[in-house]
């Protein structure tokens, strides 16, 4: 060989020793790097699989969480809010009568009169879809009621055969002046033609000079029973969850401690409490004794050729005795390295090749094709510290350096879903403080609200429909209930409610609330006009949500114009078969940085708002298939454009 060696040319000579020089170091370095990158690389994707499979886990449980802490919340407000309104109503109901028998005192009126006016008053007055107000003595004779009115029902039995008005009477009688009381039993109402028993709750107090029973009540289903609601809640919970991707084909799943599925994807309601692996293991009931921790195990789908070794986190949620699980394959995960090792192989024998023949060439560039990746990856480095997290590499290599552009770009991947998670988290956060804020302002604001309606309906009753002051009263009404209304919105902002839809003549309504917004008193100083286009087809729309729309963007406008100014509410049917309200004033107009913004939750420029109209106004157009788009020009005004459907294509 070295006799070889000496008689070839210096070519030759060069060729022979370089050459080995070259390739030698070039394979094993290679064979080094690839069998390293490849270990690296599955302990890289092993562990941000395990991470992911975490952050999937915990995600999964904090909605489960969220969804079982709102409807709590909900429920328990809900039951709250009956009783206090029930209570409020009763105790409405007592002060009539008092006043009624303080002017009989005062010699005023008789006994039979003054009766006869609190009979009149308690008819006027009704409680949900059905409830009403009754009043009846001690001995159980009805002296008010809507259809069995001197009827005695001392010894009436519900359903459970309780005698539940000897119970009430007796309790009244030993209650305390003013004092409070409840009754719930279940009640079928022959009357109504009812099938079957409903729960119904009473509040009642009771009034000694005219021995007297004073009740309000209700069916408890009408109030916070929402079985339906809260079922269609869950199962689009579901769907959200199973809608999650978790690799090419695992995903998340959930029991009970029995081993009844209750969330997956094609068996949810079967139990796998007895489910083997491929070994013979038990793996469900592993699971179910130590209710959180990592399994792994082999596992053969009816579509696969052999079994295949499936990697599971799980996690215990205790309000429902549920065993959360996130599965995935590893040969899933494990695929991007197994690819990267077999272009390492193969890409061997062309690098040999390469180098050989163009060797001079390759010593050349090489400093250029070793910089050029380390400037990019270096400059990519600094993106991200400034916090661009969409930054990628260019992976246009094999080698180590391409490897290692792919782990960047992986790694810039895992950093921007885990920053838009904790996003979607914190957002979460927002509207569980959403749900405790609007249940605070519903406790507070309702029964003052109550006691407004009561006595603004007792002033219907008792004023002449030709007075001046009568529409006045029936003003008060309505806007108390679009009051009512507004908490409610607010209470189920987070729940996003649906709109109660009737056809609907647009422009009669807008003229009703710009009547009632040029007395109001955000809008001194405004010219408020109208624009409307005659014979407009009707609109399926809710008209309470309507109303807090285009109150909502008037006093907007009105704000914006603190000196002064003009708004035009106007309608036009445009184009595409729409109808278009627009709300035009004159004010400061909006910066052009918070034109995207300003339909954010919480976001507002004022020092008083609270940023949630705006949000709750885009929600309603929303939900009724409309469009909203503003137009502003600073210093001119603004623009406001709510689209909605006509009759026909709504329906």
């Amino acid at each position: 060989m070295l006799r070889c060696l000496r008689d070839l040319k210096i070519r030759g000579k060069l060729l022979a020793v370089v050459l080995p020089l070259v390739l030698l170091p070039v394979l094993g370095v290679g064979l080094i790097v690839g069998y390293v990158s490849k270990q690296e690389a599955y302990s890289g994707i092993t562990q941000v699989t395990r991470s992911d499979l975490e952050h999937m886990t915990e995600f999964t449980l904090d909605l489960l969480n969220a969804h079982y802490q709102q409807f709590a919340v909900y429920r328990e407000d809900k039951r709250r809010v009956v009783r206090q309104d029930l209570a409020t109503l009763a105790r409405f109901a007592y002060n009539l009568i008092k006043a009624q028998h303080e002017q009989q005192l005062n010699g005023r009126q008789t006994l039979e009169a003054a009766q006869e006016e609190a009979r009149k008053a308690f008819k006027t007055i009704s409680v949900g879809e059905t409830g009403y107000l009754y009043a009846m003595t001690s001995k159980g004779d009805l002296t008010i009621h809507i259809a069995q009115e001197g009827k005695n029902i001392y010894a009436a039995e519900d359903e459970e055969g309780r005698r539940f008005i000897q119970e009430m009477c007796e309790r009244a009688l030993a209650a305390k002046p003013g004092e409070v009381l409840y009754s719930v039993y279940p009640w079928r109402n022959e009357l109504l033609g009812e099938t079957r028993p409903r729960n119904k709750i009473v509040a009642y107090l009771y009034f000694q000079p005219w021995d007297w029973i004073v009740a309000a009540g209700g069916y408890l289903e009408e109030s916070y029973d929402d079985t339906a609601f809260e079922k269609q809640a869950l199962q689009e919970l579901k769907q959200n969850i199973l809608a999650k991707p978790v690799g090419k084909t695992g995903y998340i799943y959930a029991m009970t401690r029995r081993g009844e599925l209750t969330l997956h994807p094609f068996r949810e309601g079967s139990s796998v409490y007895d489910e083997q692996d491929q070994q013979g293991h038990y793996f469900i009931r592993e699971m179910i004794e130590h209710k959180n921790g990592w399994i792994r195990y082999p596992w053969r789908n009816q579509t696969d050729l052999a079994p295949r070794m499936k990697i599971v986190r799980y996690q215990y949620f205790a309000p429902w005795d549920w065993i959360v699980a996130v599965g995935s394959y590893e040969d899933e995960f494990y695929e991007p390295a197994n690819l990267i090792e077999q272009h390492i192989l193969s890409s061997m024998g062309l690098l040999t090749f390469m180098i050989g023949t163009f060797a001079a060439t390759l010593l050349f560039f090489a400093s250029k094709f070793l910089t050029d990746p380390i400037r990019r990856l270096t400059e990519g480095v600094r993106e991200v510290r400034r916090g661009r997290l969409d930054t990628r590499l260019p992976v246009t290599t094999t080698d180590e350096l391409g490897e290692l552009a792919a782990d960047f770009n992986e790694m810039t991947e895992v950093l921007r879903r885990n920053k838009e998670l904790e996003s979607t988290l914190a957002q979460q956060n927002k509207m569980a403080s959403i749900g405790v804020l609007s249940s605070e302002v519903a406790h507070e604001i309702n029964n003052p609200l109550g006691v407004i309606m009561g006595y603004a309906a007792h002033l219907e009753n008792k004023m002449n429909p030709e007075d001046p002051h009568f529409r006045f009263i029936q003003q008060i009404k309505r806007e108390s209930k679009r009051c009512k209304t507004i908490v409610q919105d607010l209470l189920s902002y987070a729940r996003v409610p649906r709109p109660v839809r009737v056809a609907t003549d647009l422009n009669e309504l807008l003229a009703q609330i710009v009547d009632f917004a040029t007395h109001h008193t955000d809008l001194e100083g405004v010219t408020v006009s109208t624009a409307l286009a005659p014979q407009l087809p009707p609109v399926e729309l809710d008209g309470d949500q309507i109303r807090q729309v285009a109150m909502n963007l008037m006093l907007n406008a009105a704000g914006a114009m603190s000196a002064g100014g003009r708004l035009v509410v106007g309608t036009t049917l445009n184009e595409t078969g729409w109808i278009d309200i627009s709300f035009q004033d004159t004010g400061s107009g909006i910066a052009p940085e918070h034109l995207e913004k300003i339909f954010e939750p919480f976001f507002t420029t004022k020092q008083r708002g609270t940023g949630l109209g705006l949000a709750i106004t885009k929600t309603i157009v929303e939900q009724h298939g409309g469009q909203l788009a503003v137009a502003s020009t600073v210093g001119q005004g603004t623009t406001v454009t709510v689209s909605l459907p006509s009759q026909a294509e709504s329906a």
